[in-house]
């Protein structure tokens, strides 16, 4: 259970705590000052990291995962903007390794990710064996040809094409990728060097949302450590529509739900402009 005690001698009742505290735990009164219920405490560390003094002692935040830090040493917004900006996703990669050291920043930026609730329930596995990368490749596409073979059916496509055309669309590509892997041709991860899948357990109600959250801080310091990197849209969607769940199956996470993913490898070559996106659509209500 959590303990969270207040040092009212060095508490300056600033009440930081009680403003920031999602979940209303701390309460400020003048005979007592600041006091606390913890049965709610979803240990998000809001009140610990406010707190200027460091009178919050909680149990769940010794001293060693507690981190000062110099606001001067962040990007600007300018800096910020521009990393954004110039992201994109680069399929083009050659064959240099990542460095080590590159993977696991890229790791620890997606595990540093804000989750609903906090409840901080997001997986991860990052495949670098060429065989299991290829095996996944092949699953995809796999799944895909399969959907096809079914929707090409003279019945079936009778009836689903005249209200589904949209996704009949897609039936050409998917042809011509599966020929392509036959040929040696991987056109679903791209000779990518990492995947890295972004997963939780079923039962977990903000999934797909909080794995996409950590898929984006993953891609922006990929993006910041030079490590080319793209969705991995078709994986997810075959892994989602696959009755059997071979790909779970092949990464040993049976019974859990891939959100996301990423292909990673070394640029073949970098980008040295970006291009403005469509019209903004904002609807603002003042």
């Amino acid at each position: 259970m959590v303990q969270i005690q207040i040092h009212q001698n060095t508490c300056i009742r600033c009440k930081k705590c009680v403003r920031i505290c999602p979940s209303a735990l701390f309460t400020f009164r003048e005979d007592k000052g600041i006091e606390v219920n913890t049965e709610n405490c979803i240990s998000c560390g809001q009140c610990v990291a406010v707190c200027p003094t460091n009178s919050i002692v909680h149990s769940d935040f010794p001293p060693e995962r507690v981190h000062s830090f110099d606001r001067n040493q962040l990007p600007t917004a300018d800096q910020v903007e521009l990393l954004m900006r110039s992201r994109r996703s680069n399929r083009a990669f050659s064959k240099e390794r990542i460095p080590e050291e590159a993977l696991q920043r890229i790791i620890e930026a997606a595990h540093r990710a804000p989750t609903a609730t906090n409840a901080q329930e997001v997986k991860m596995v990052l495949i670098t064996r060429p065989e299991t990368l290829t095996e996944i490749s092949r699953l995809t596409l796999g799944t895909f040809m399969s959907i096809v073979r079914t929707v090409e059916n003279p019945l079936v496509k009778m009836i689903l094409k005249p209200i589904m055309p949209s996704n009949y669309r897609y039936i050409p590509v998917f042809k011509q990728l599966q020929e392509e892997f036959d040929k040696g041709n991987d056109g679903i991860l791209r000779g990518a060097a990492a995947v890295l899948f972004f997963y939780t357990e079923k039962k977990a109600r903000f999934g797909c949302q909080d794995c996409n959250l950590a898929y984006q801080n993953a891609s922006l310091m990929a993006e910041a450590l030079g490590v080319a990197q793209f969705y991995t849209g078709f994986v997810c969607t075959a892994a989602s529509m696959n009755r059997k769940k071979e790909l779970q199956k092949l990464l040993g996470i049976e019974g859990c739900t891939i959100h996301a993913g990423m292909a990673l490898g070394m640029p073949s070559f970098r980008f040295d402009k970006y291009i403005d996106r469509k019209e903004l659509s904002l609807k603002r209500i003042d």
